[in-house]
């Protein structure tokens, strides 16, 4: 990844090439406690017919509904850019507007990529959990019975 980035753009020429290598080698295991909530929240609400993280599906949605074809997402508020409550780090700021730049980049592609394939897709911000989490099940539950239709 960082290899691409500083391909993209000479701010990242002073990355160590050692460095990169190393956060090159570092996999997401998607962020538990948010994906933790939802699911709760999910099961809580009686919503069915989900599966976690499918390796299979474009984009690897956090919860993905087979028979409906809803792939659902959610965002990070920091490593998504969210104009509400994330941050870019004074340190290395160019890297960083870049790396979330490329972020949003990346989700917009998935998203029309999974949408020309037929599949209805939400994105959910991770504050939006915190705060709205009714609102965000009743968004799940009203695209899901569209999409079992």
């Amino acid at each position: 990844m960082y290899a691409r980035l500083r391909a993209l753009s000479n701010d990242f020429k002073h990355t160590p090439v050692e460095r990169s290598r190393i956060f090159g080698k570092i996999r997401s295991g998607g962020n538990r406690s948010t994906e933790c909530r939802l699911r709760a929240g999910l099961i809580r609400a009686g919503i069915r017919g989900w599966r976690v993280r499918p390796k299979e599906v474009l984009g690897q949605p956090d919860f993905f509904f087979d028979r409906q074809k809803v792939a659902v997402f959610v965002d990070g508020c920091y490593w998504h850019g969210c104009t509400t409550c994330g941050h870019v780090p004074k340190n290395n700021s160019s890297f960083w507007r870049l790396k979330f730049a490329l972020t949003k980049k990346r989700d917009r592609k998935v998203v029309r990529e999974l949408r020309l394939l037929g599949f209805k897709t939400l994105r959910i911000w991770e504050h939006q959990l915190a705060d709205e989490l009714q609102s965000c099940l009743r968004k799940i539950r009203i695209c899901v019975q569209k999409g079992a239709r």
